[in-house]
């Protein structure tokens, strides 16, 4: 398959060019620029899911800009190397003892009762509202059900590091989610 297959393969997201060229091609390389990078172990497919995301992002304008003057291997690379160190400087620190999550409520809880149940009920509607189950899963997990961030990373078969970043991509997506539907009661 020639370059210029494969950028249109990904502007057109052809999932067996993309799992080809991101998961068999140039997994050496992803993996390479990855050790390079990072100094803590990152889940291999969450991060490139989010470069792709990244190229794809605004009618796929980064893969728009490749002008075939180097191979694309050679030019992702440069792309990649910048983007991961981008996202690495966003990335959270892991040394913190901090939990993901802490409910430091004291109160009665027969005061609070009713309160909970109808915040549980949103928060659920919001969560079938959004269009990644793999993030509302996560909320659930973490935020309503309680369940250890070590645990969870483990039951899903991902790093602690990338439960974080799935975390956090979680919560903006519901703020999205819970922002749109706000808005729509008032139209």
């Amino acid at each position: 398959m020639t370059d210029k297959e494969i950028i249109q393969g990904l502007i057109m997201r052809d999932n067996h060019i993309t799992y080809e060229f991101f998961f068999v091609k140039c997994r050496p390389l992803m993996v390479s620029i990855i050790k390079f990078v990072f100094t803590n172990p990152i889940d291999y497919d969450e991060l490139i899911n989010e470069l792709y995301c990244y190229l794809v992002d605004n009618d796929s304008q980064k893969l728009k800009e490749f002008q075939f003057r180097t191979s694309l291997c050679m030019w992702l690379k440069v792309v990649a190397i910048r983007f991961f160190i981008r996202k690495r400087d966003h990335l959270l620190d892991l040394t913190s003892s901090m939990p993901l999550y802490n409910d430091n409520t004291k109160e009665d809880p027969s005061a609070v009762y009713d309160t909970k149940i109808d915040a549980k009920m949103d928060i659920e509607h919001l969560l079938k509202a959004m269009s990644n189950e793999r993030y509302a899963y996560v909320i659930r997990k973490l935020l309503i059900e309680g369940e250890r961030p070590d645990a969870l990373s483990k039951s899903m078969g991902i790093t602690l590091a990338n439960l974080y970043n799935i975390k956090k991509r979680a919560i903006l997506s519901l703020s999205k989610v819970a922002l749109k539907e706000s808005n729509y009661g008032r139209e």
